[in-house]
């Protein structure tokens, strides 16, 4: 996505006050003063603040004590990963850089992309070798000009063989070209028996500026003469959501009777978004769609997030009015829309189909070293900044999505050798979408081997949830 990922915090009241330590000045920082930074940050907004001892109020009974931690860390970012509540199960997003001018390019939308993104496997047989499938080619972009479509297999990037450690170097690159390669299930069911055979045909892609709409796909199909909304929702951006609305004017000029939600490659986005899209698939235009909830010490912030007759720049909400909806996700789908399925399963059914989700629903915002924590006063001897989660989602009864993730009513993956076409009605999860509206099918296809990896993997803020 290229949308802007940042949490932009309300009316916080930055109150804390460190008795036992003097305020860093804005001069020249070494990295004691980098370090004072980080635990301050960390200490004031960690939405795990309580479960991280060494953030305690009370942690350090002089600055003695407090300049002797910190001066136990070699650096920052080590500093900083000590402070981190179950890195691998809890709190996988957090992170630091030490350059926020790229990162706030990053949120600007101020990125490069060839406009195709990748899943990736391991190659059959091995846990380190690796393997691509185009997902996604997106219109008008450089990988739309080419003869790329979705379902394209490939097992190199400029002649290296694709292994899970390289991955990111190679696509790291401007311009690269993939060869493309087959996929041979060998006449069989199970994945055991796969094997890659190298292709002799090569495409080059090129990154430039570009601008993804995130709605990728909206259409009617008309099934056993009902209308049925068919919508691929690619990232919950604000500055779309105007033509997120109009998409639910037609669904409803065409008095759609089921909705097909594909939130499969969404990695999230705008709260906002997300709550004006449940006022379009339900109807309501009041009472609690979702909540926030920050640390302990913030819980006078806590907000809740109610449905809405109204887009923020006053047009009317074209709703679809529904009691049922059919929700597509995978292992990509994050953030906002993870927060869709739990918040509307307070209200309506939801039929999740596919895969497990990331499992996601914290927000995070960009903390700077100034005296209250936001860019203007950021201390001008270093360009560090914090981007850790401080606040999680809920829906009106309290629930949050699981750390594990969303699990599907109807679980059936993207089989490597049947990408099919996006849109298409035999393209195997929109099938499968289709099957349950019609006959109320739940059969499980669980064939196939799910990604290690995904191209916005790459990215470090492309699961975020933000406030507009």
């Amino acid at each position: 996505m290229n949308s802007i990922f940042k949490f932009a915090l309300l009316s916080l009241v930055f109150s804390l006050t460190f008795s036992c330590f003097e305020d860093n000045d804005d001069t020249a920082s070494g990295n004691s003063d980098i370090k004072n930074f980080v635990w301050k940050a960390m200490n004031f907004a960690y939405l795990y603040k309580d479960d991280s001892p060494n953030l305690a109020n009370d942690r350090f009974g002089s600055d003695s004590d407090y300049q002797s931690f910190l001066n136990g860390y070699e650096s920052p970012e080590g500093l900083f990963e000590s402070l981190i509540y179950n890195r691998e199960t809890v709190d996988r997003f957090s992170w630091i850089t030490n350059d926020y001018i790229a990162l706030e390019q990053q949120f600007s939308g101020v990125t490069k992309t060839n406009g195709a993104e990748f899943n990736f496997y391991y190659a059959p047989g091995s846990s380190s070798d690796a393997f691509g499938i185009v997902r996604l080619v997106q219109p008008n972009s450089n990988a739309s000009a080419t003869t790329l479509t979705r379902g394209h297999v490939f097992n190199k990037i400029d002649g290296v063989t694709l292994t899970e450690d390289n991955l990111r170097t190679l696509l790291s690159s401007e311009t690269y070209t993939i060869h493309l390669a087959t996929y041979n299930t060998n006449g069989t069911d199970v994945p055991e028996d796969d094997s890659l055979t190298d292709g002799t045909e090569t495409i080059t892609l090129t990154k430039t500026v570009y601008s993804e709409n995130p709605i990728f796909k909206s259409e009617v199909i008309t099934v056993n003469n009902e209308n049925i909304g068919y919508l691929m929702y690619n990232g919950f951006v604000a500055d779309y959501d105007a033509q997120l609305n109009t998409a639910f004017g037609e669904f409803q000029a065409q008095n759609i009777q089921k909705l097909i939600l594909d939130l499969r490659y969404n990695p999230g986005g705008s709260v906002n978004s997300a709550t004006a899209l449940g006022s379009m698939i339900t109807g309501l235009s009041n009472g609690i769609f979702a909540k926030l909830q920050y640390n302990s010490d913030l819980q006078s912030n806590n907000t809740n997030y109610d449905f809405t007759s109204t887009l923020s720049e006053g047009d009317a909400i074209n709703s679809v009015g529904l009691d049922k909806v059919y929700v597509i996700t995978t292992g990509s789908s994050a953030s906002a829309s993870e927060m869709i399925v739990n918040s509307l399963r307070s209200y309506i059914d939801v039929v999740q189909i596919g895969t497990k989700t990331v499992g996601k629903s914290q927000a995070s915002i960009t903390l700077y070293d100034s005296p209250d924590f936001q860019r203007q006063g950021a201390n001008s001897g270093h360009l560090y900044a914090l981007q850790p989660l401080v606040a999680i989602t809920v829906n009106k009864d309290d629930q949050a999505v699981p750390s594990t993730g969303l699990t599907p009513t109807i679980e059936v993956k993207e089989t490597v050798s049947n990408y099919g076409v996006l849109g298409d009605v035999n393209e195997p999860l929109l099938a499968a979408a289709l099957a349950a509206i019609q006959a109320g099918r739940f059969a499980i296809d669980v064939h196939g081997i799910n990604p290690i990896l995904d191209s916005n993997s790459f990215k470090p803020h492309s699961q975020e949830m933000y406030l507009d």
